[in-house]
């Protein structure tokens, strides 16, 4: 199946149908902002008939409830599932008339319809129009109403999709559908033809593209903290679910209970050994319906089997008519339809005929419930059409099956009511419970709770109005009747309840679906899913079971632990799959799949551990079906959730051990620790800089309590031991400006918590993270943000240290937080075994040094010194392969460390048969020697010290804002105008590569310098001569790196002309003055325009008198200087208008404001 192509197709659809429905809306006088009389008999001109009259009312109306891009939006989603319907009814033949509506029988966009449209047997065609139309030629008029006809003649067997379109829908049928590019001629052009041999796959994708755009505008909005309403839930909340999940949920719900009770019939239902590895290694058989993501029960204790054995009994007097099973978020009916074929194997199984099976399962085993309208006619539509499947002649016998919209009743009219209950007092009570319960029911979906009725009576009375003519019979039918089928699927119990429920978090509920799952399930209020999860289970019956896909943090976060004890307490997990963490790339959260049942039984589920498995849904699927075959592949696990509460936080942690559990008795990091977030300044752009951003004279990095800018942790990559420091906080005045940010209304944004801990030593770590945890030590000069918390031990710190970044702390910290959410709670929730050894804490403090040493050997520490390549030897090459010899010995000395203290903790813990003291490479977080890195930052610190701020005499920063000393160069002058051009020959005294060139012979010497340049071109893998190597390199590399040093926040600004590099030229931040624009334009732009104006006339004298092998190299050069020229002509304006206003700037306003100031002149950020 080509997903990108119906992507491509549905998402291009909505944007098209959307204008088009709009714009036939126009020609009946509506629009968004006017809409003419309601009960106007023409319209711009046109008279109206009847039934258009009748149409325009009702849309008017419709528009009036629910507002105009509501109804637009629904009439163009209406018009697409209607197309997508017909579309594969033709490719599958099923059809009624075996005519085609869209193609002809070669798949060419010629629709049969037309070509037939005299041979037609279709209800409701007036012959007499097509004749008269066909002789006409008008043949688009012709097709829009054979198109309508043929949707109204399919109301017949599929009422649920094919609404009678006496409604307005009819009206708003777009124009020129028979044109070149319309939205059924992309249909059949994009999406190949046997795409449409599946129902399921193609509906659910094409309902899940088509909601894309919707689904990023709705996220958008919440950016800005619009919630979502009830018309957006389902584009926020539709996820497609796999296959194959699926499946699995089906088979190991429904599936399992029926196989419970009927053992014997196992060989039938259940794969070979070898039809499993055929299945697995993908020699699939079309004709191949078992069930082979089953999982077999993990192997129970006697007591537990004897409790079960009673609890088959109840299984084994079912009989197949008996099975009640829903999906109340169908979505688009992939479950339903699968649930549909494992019921057909339960009925063939059990003796019926086919034909006796599908009408049975859709008279009495299936319902569906969706929030959504589109959704719910498209699951309608899957199950007739997977019936339809089974039995050819199944649109013949009459039956609908239990598939809805949930509706509310907030405008049910009353007349209607008082008819329909005719005086009868019980008829009333139900109604009225009804009514009273399915208000706002849009809001809810079927999460609501509805009392039982006695729906017979309420059904024999809508048998009795089919036929009465009083005026209120049609609404009564139209309103009450959908009313009553909704609420009683809802008060039913179910054997099975499988879903995917929608995910919303609380914060963006919209008030009415916040309030209801507070007053409802205020224990599992953290997400709408976690509510739903309960609901299913009180929808089932005791001994049923259900099945779910949802996000996967229910296992372990804290606010979701009354959930996880419900299920503990109150349910059985069978089996779950976690799978791993970004493997559904639909959903942008990690996710599970588990089946449960729903009575407590003290027995092991089977569990699949998947997370280490990288590769999309595809591996996991294959990893699945091996851990189904081999329950010895490492990843499968079989658990009982008794062993849950061992841990602190319950959490579903059905990989660990016995000797892991063990040591979760032996006493908790709680005891011997506290842990504390830090402050949250409300607004980060406003107080937050990255150090080198700001003025260093106002920074304090020693303690001084007068400055403005002080050092604060804040996460940040993968690092032990030291590191990460690298943001200040506006702290001026002991930070009266963040403790008193308040909102337009006056309330605090910011959140000054915990700042006792603030100027003490502390242990933090990066609060979030996608790799492991890995904790460091700060001193008592930091502050402490929000996501760099800390940990303060009540023993030595290096000692805890060593123990926060041992293997040991990662295996148990995995169990309570294996998500990428490291709070200060789940810190303290491991093992600790307090130890009074001296010699962790020595080696603990060796690593810290190390650690420290490395992050100091880089420009974006504060505490940087000198390039590490700056020793006194007279060749770079000597200096570099010092260098790479006390890399390798600092990092072989750190892993060497880290490895003893594995050693150290695996056996204080007793964890020799769990863990090995290995540390990986990847694992140690100080760098080595990279040559082409390492020359790079070489060539930066040059240029530092071209600007002055370092200087070849003076360990530190030099200058980064303060007082200018010019005493501080005496070795390496800086640039004194703080311009330095960087052009494509050496036109300027203070070209850079010059400049280069005379830094790198101070440094190593005047005799080595030929040898020094070629070994620094050779680095940067240039080709051709060394200075011209790197003069490419300052033109076409250096800001990148720069600004990927420097977090996209440069220090260094890079004027630039454009892609013709007809002018380039640096500035240091720190030293702008209000006068720089104009000294560059007059100084270096001026002189270049001259330049290029002299080079080009001199060029054009050359080439007159060549001969023509020279000409065409100097036509070459001479187009590439007539770019140049006309670039920083335009150039030379942009300049001149910001050079004329003498603009300063305030340092403390950062890198991001600063910059865009001069945005047109400077080059882009990347």
């Amino acid at each position: 199946m080509d997903k990108n192509a119906i992507k491509k197709f549905a998402v291009w659809a909505r944007t098209e149908l959307l204008p088009r429905v709009s714009l036939k809306a126009v020609e009946y006088g509506i629009t968004e902002d006017n809409i003419e009389d309601a009960n106007a008999d023409s319209v711009g001109g046109k008279v109206l008939t009847a039934d258009e009259k009748k149409q325009r009312q009702a849309l008017i109306a419709e528009i009036n409830d629910k507002g105009y891009k509501q109804v637009m939006e629904e009439v163009a989603y209406t018009w697409f599932n209607r197309f997508s319907a017909l579309r594969f009814m033709e490719v599958n033949g099923y059809l009624p008339s075996h005519v085609r509506v869209f193609t002809d029988e070669e798949n060419n966009f010629k629709p049969q319809i037309i070509t037939e449209a005299i041979h037609l047997d279709l209800d409701g065609l007036d012959m007499e129009k097509v004749y008269e139309l066909k002789d006409a030629e008008k043949t688009e008029e012709l097709y829009k109403y054979l198109l309508i006809v043929q949707c109204n003649a399919l109301n017949k067997i599929l009422p649920g999709m094919f609404q009678k379109i006496a409604d307005y829908t009819e009206l708003l049928l777009p124009d020129n559908l028979l044109r070149e590019g319309s939205v059924i001629q992309q249909m059949i052009e994009l999406i190949p033809e046997d795409d449409w041999k599946d129902a399921v796959q193609i509906i659910g994708w094409l309902y899940q593209y088509y909601n894309s755009e919707k689904k990023d505008d709705v996220f958008a909005a919440l950016k800005k903290n619009v919630k979502i309403t009830k018309e957006n839930i389902p584009a926020a909340t539709q996820l497609f679910t796999p296959d194959w999940i699926v499946r699995y949920m089906v088979e190991n719900s429904l599936g399992r209970l029926w196989l419970e009770g009927h053992p014997d019939v196992k060989n039938q239902l259940l794969p070979t050994e070898e039809e499993q590895s055929a299945y697995a290694a993908g020699n699939r058989d079309p004709e191949d319906t078992k069930w082979h993501y089953y999982l077999e029960e993990a192997e129970q204790e006697p007591e537990v089997q004897a409790q079960l054995a009673e609890i088959r009994k109840e299984y084994a007097a079912l009989t197949p008519d008996q099975l009640m099973v829903i999906d109340p978020c169908s979505g688009s009916g992939h479950i339903l339809a699968y649930m549909f074929d494992v019921l057909m194997k339960i009925y063939e199984s059990y003796g019926y005929t086919t034909r006796e099976a599908v009408a049975s399962i859709v008279e009495n085993n299936l319902y569906g419930l969706d929030i959504d309208d589109r959704a719910a006619q498209l699951a309608y539509f899957a199950v007739m059409m997977k019936a339809r499947q089974y039995d050819r002649r199944f649109f013949s016998r009459g039956i609908q099956p239990h598939v809805y919209a949930i509706v509310e009743s907030n405008h049910v009219d009353k007349f209607a009511v008082d008819y329909f209950c005719n005086g009868d007092a019980k008829l009333t009570a139900s109604m009225d419970t009804i009514i009273k319960e399915l208000h706002d029911a849009k809001e809810y979906g079927s999460i609501l709770t509805v009392t039982p009725q006695d729906w017979s009576a309420l059904y024999d009375r809508f048998s009795e109005i089919m036929e009465d003519i009083n005026m209120s019979r049609e609404t009564a039918l139209r309103e009450l009747l959908p009313l009553v089928q909704v609420a009683e699927a809802l008060a039913q119990k179910y054997d099975t309840v499988v879903t995917n429920p929608p995910y919303m978090g609380a914060s963006n509920m919209n008030p009415k679906l916040n309030e209801f799952i507070k007053n409802n399930y205020a224990n599992y209020k953290s997400d709408f899913f976690s509510a739903f999860v309960i609901h299913a289970s009180q929808m089932t019956k005791q001994s049923g079971y259900c099945g779910f896909f949802t996000p996967y943090v229910w296992m372990f976060i804290q606010s979701y632990e009354k959930m996880r004890n419900y299920l503990y307490n109150q349910a059985t997990i069978e089996t779950l799959i976690q799978f791993e963490y970004s493997a559904f790339e639909e959903a942008t959260v990690p996710v599970c799949t588990f089946a449960f049942r729903n009575r407590h039984v003290q027995k092991k589920g089977c569990y699949l551990r998947l997370v280490d498995f990288r590769g999309g849904m595809e591996v996991q699927r294959q990893k699945t079906l091996e851990a189904i075959k081999n329950h010895n592949c490492g990843f499968y696990y079989e658990q009982s959730a008794d062993n849950f509460s061992k841990i602190p936080g319950n959490p579903v942690a059905y990989w660990v051990t016995s000797e892991v559990y063990k040591c979760f008795d032996k006493g908790l990091l709680g005891q011997f620790a506290t842990t504390k977030q830090g402050f949250k300044t409300g607004d980060n752009n406003r107080f937050l800089r990255l150090w080198y951003e700001a003025d260093f004279s106002k920074t304090s990095f020693n303690g001084e309590t007068t400055k403005k800018w002080f050092p604060c942790t804040k996460g940040g990559e993968y690092r032990k031991w030291y590191g990460n420091f690298e943001y200040i906080v506006n702290w001026e005045n002991d930070g009266f400006e963040i403790k008193h940010f308040v909102d337009d209304k006056g309330k605090l944004r910011s959140r000054p918590q915990n700042l006792q801990v603030n100027f003490t030593k502390e242990i933090t770590w990066s609060s979030i993270s996608s790799a492991n945890i890995s904790f460091r030590l700060a001193d008592e000069t930091f502050m402490y943000e929000s996501k760099g918390p800390v940990l303060t031990p009540k023993i030595n710190y290096t000692l805890m240290l060593a123990y926060l970044n041992s293997k040991v702390y990662q295996q148990f910290i995995k169990i309570v937080a294996p998500t990428l959410d490291y709070s200060e709670g789940a810190v303290l929730r491991v093992p600790y075994i307090n130890v009074s050894e001296t010699k962790e804490s020595e080696l603990a403090d060796t690593c810290v040094k190390l650690s420290k040493s490395d992050w100091d050997s880089f420009e974006t520490s504060w505490d940087f010194q000198h390039h590490p390549l700056l020793r006194k030897v007279p060749t770079i090459a000597e200096a570099f392969d010092q260098w790479q010899v006390e890399c390798s010995d600092r990092f072989n000395q750190l892993k060497a460390n880290e490895e003893e203290l594995n050693r150290i903790f695996i056996d204080i813990y007793g964890l020799q048969d769990e863990l090995t003291p290995e540390v990986e490479d990847k694992d140690v977080t100080v760098r080595k020697a990279d040559l082409s890195r390492d020359i790079r930052t070489f060539i930066s610190y040059a240029v530092g010290c071209m600007f002055g701020r370092y200087s070849l005499d003076v360990e530190g920063l030099a200058y980064a804002g303060g007082e200018w000393d010019n005493s501080k160069y005496a070795s390496f002058a800086a640039d004194k105008d703080n311009i330095i051009p960087i052009c494509d020959d050496e036109y300027f005294e203070d070209d850079i590569v010059g400049l280069f060139v005379e830094f790198v012979k101070t440094v190593y010497g005047a005799d080595m310098l030929d040898e020094n340049l070629k070994f620094i071109a050779d680095a940067l893998g240039g080709k051709g001569q060394p200075k011209e190597v790197i003069r490419n390199y300052f033109l076409n590399d250096f800001y990148k790196d720069h600004c990927k040093i420097y977090q996209k926040r440069p220090i260094y600004w890079l004027f630039d002309s454009g892609k013709k590099n007809g002018f380039k030229a640096l500035i240091y931040m720190h030293r702008y003055q209000p006068d720089a624009i104009a000294r560059i334009r007059t100084d270096y732009v001026h002189e270049q325009q001259a330049r290029y104006r002299t080079a080009i006339a001199d060029l054009e004298q050359r080439i007159a008198n060549v001969s023509t092998g020279e000409r065409v190299k100097l036509n070459r050069k001479l187009t590439t200087l007539q770019a140049q020229d006309t670039e920083i002509r335009t150039y030379e304006e942009k300049i001149h208008h910001l050079a004329d206003q003498m603009i300063s700037i305030d340092l403390d306003d950062g890198v991001k404001k600063n910059y865009a100031i001069f945005q047109d002149v400077l080059a882009k950020i990347k």
